[in-house]
């Protein structure tokens, strides 16, 4: 089979399907996972399609599955979603290990759904009764599978809210419920999605097992698969730009945030926990909750220091001519980001001491949200 490509072993594998011969079916679908691995980009659909179909086929349909979780570009926010059954789409949803933001997963269902009844305009407010009917017959199934306290509120009202017909009334209820008290508890019946791959060129799982219990202020840290929360990598200097404008448009309506900073030339990381948002022009924000940290050695997480916040009142400082900022007195910060976010400077006031450079120069920057799971 060395010598056949993708299409023609999922050819073989259904003839097996098709005269009884399981046992063969399973050795050639291990080959193909083991030795194809480019058969799923090829052809998602048409593999996708031929799984569903045949039960047999149960080891095939679980790589297919967990690979476009793992790797959502072979598939999401590409024509090919369009084409897409409906049953492969519900699967797809329903999976917590669905490595893909909340607000990316929201527009692919409305792409899809738009998709399915290409003669409706995709402009809301050109609906006709009878178009809004449609579309939420449609779509309604998947509505309860969209993990909406993932979706930040500039995000709903930009992208979910000109949709708002196809919603229960109760739910949208509990999310605008969400956005005035509070963005923590899980709305519906699902968490947040579990994507247990780290996105970072920093730091490690480890960190975010010492950062949770940080966070919570417990003692030791917590357990990799036990951790309370889930950490969306949201910006990177690296990828998104050196530059505040980039950080505040990604970052500023986030409410509880991690920045990590890698030192150049160094092997030292250092960073912060703001437990608000960003949001504000010269605004200084009181909290008991923040701290800073820093780690000798960014490998060793037993170097780890953390800072937590001893003047409140001056715990986090929102300005939007520099990136993030703890502790601000009027003068000085105890750790500020520049605005170009090529460095940055730490003179302590209203934090400890845990020996951050005064001044430094940034290899990378990377924010995560932090989000509690259920």
């Amino acid at each position: 089979m060395s010598g056949k490509n993708g299409s023609d072993i999922i050819k073989l594998l259904i003839a097996t399907d098709e005269f009884g011969l399981n046992t063969l079916g399973e050795y050639i679908q291990e080959f193909l996972i083991n030795n194809k691995e480019e058969f799923l980009q090829k052809d998602p659909i048409g593999i996708l399609e031929n799984v569903f179909q045949h039960e047999t086929f149960a080891t095939l349909k679980d790589y297919c599955l967990e690979t476009i979780c793992q790797k959502p570009d072979i598939l999401f926010e590409t024509e090919k979603i369009s084409e897409l059954p409906e049953q492969v789409l519900e699967s797809l949803l329903l999976r917590d290990d669905l490595n893909l933001d909340e607000i990316k997963v929201w527009n692919n269902l409305i792409k899809w759904g738009h998709a399915q009844h290409p003669t409706i305009d995709n402009d809301t407010s050109k609906w006709t009764k009878e178009d809004c009917v449609l579309m939420e017959k449609t779509i309604s199934r998947f509505i309860p599978l969209i993990r909406f306290h993932d979706i930040s509120s500039i995000e709903f009202y930009d992208k979910v809210l000109p949709y708002e017909d196809l919603l229960p009334k109760k739910l949208k209820h509990e999310i605008l419920h969400s956005y005035l008290v509070s963005n923590v508890e899980p709305i519906g019946s699902l968490p947040s999605r579990n994507n247990t791959k780290l996105d970072s060129t920093i730091i490690s799982e480890k960190h975010l097992a010492l950062f949770a219990s940080w966070i919570d202020k417990k003692d030791k840290p917590y357990n990799l698969g036990n951790l309370p929360y889930k950490f969306n990598l949201i910006f990177r200097t690296s990828r998104d730009g050196f530059d505040n404008g980039s950080f505040y448009a990604k970052c500023g309506d986030k409410k509880a945030t991690i920045f990590v900073v890698k030192i150049k030339n160094s092997i030292q990381i250092i960073g912060g926990y703001n437990p608000l948002n960003w949001i504000g022009n010269r605004i200084i924000k009181n909290t008991q909750d923040s701290f800073i940290f820093s780690f000798k050695d960014f490998n060793d997480i037993n170097t780890g220091k953390i800072g937590r916040i001893i003047k409140s009142q001056h715990a986090v400082y929102c300005y939007n001519k520099w990136g993030p900022t703890l502790g601000w007195n009027g003068i000085s910060c105890d750790l500020n980001i520049c605005n170009n976010f090529k460095g940055g400077s730490s003179v302590i006031t209203s934090y400890p001491n845990i020996n951050i450079p005064e001044s430094f120069v940034i290899d990378d920057c990377e924010v995560f949200h932090i989000i509690r799971k259920r």
